[in-house]
């Protein structure tokens, strides 16, 4: 660490300013990387003594990189001598940029391919459903017999705002027009 710290230092990083983990520049989520993530503003540039320092994933790396960018703050690396306020440096981190878009394609790309294959393979993506249709088919024929809505939740066990969501989901309105409230009797009057 000492080795790191002097050439930050060197570099013109104010002590005060130093963040460091015990952990390793593998893992992603570091209380002192968090902490100097969250610390620098617009205007600001994160110094590093190498790159690896910052994540050893390539995808972690674009994602901080790319995320540095977006806020305005300025990156450096004094073993790779990358400087984003230099020209060269800028566009290095523009290549960076194009290298986080590409690697977020290639996710997606992975996900819709996967989800595609479970699908062949008669798998259903997502969380399953709550009320299967034979259920469902109770649950609106108790509806339509006049039970209240608290009562088939109660019956059904299931959550108010689930039965609402399926009914929504399968048209369901409200009683049919057959069950329709009695019409008021007309008197003649003399």
């Amino acid at each position: 660490m000492d080795l790191q710290r002097d050439a930050l230092i060197t570099a013109g990083v104010d002590e005060r300013h130093l963040h460091q983990d015990k952990a390793s520049g593998a893992l992603d989520d570091r209380p002192g990387l968090r902490a100097c993530l969250d610390d620098l503003r617009s205007g600001d540039c994160l110094v590093v003594w190498k790159l690896d320092r910052l994540g050893r994933s390539l995808p972690h790396l674009l994602s901080i990189i790319d995320d540095l960018k977006g806020r305005g703050v300025a990156f450096r690396s004094l073993t790779e001598q990358m400087d984003t306020t230099t020209p060269h440096g800028e566009l290095l981190f523009s290549i960076f940029g194009a290298l986080a878009q590409y690697e977020r394609a290639l996710t997606r790309e992975r996900v819709i391919a996967g989800l595609a294959a479970a699908k062949r393979r008669g798998k259903q993506a997502g969380r399953p459903k709550a009320l299967d249709q034979e259920k469902i088919d109770q649950i609106i024929a108790a509806l339509e017999a006049g039970a209240s809505k608290s009562a088939v939740c109660r019956t059904f066990t299931v959550a108010r705002s689930t039965l609402i969501d399926t009914l929504a989901r399968v048209g369901w309105s409200g009683p049919s027009a057959s069950r329709s409230t009695p019409s008021k009797k007309v008197r003649a009057g003399a």
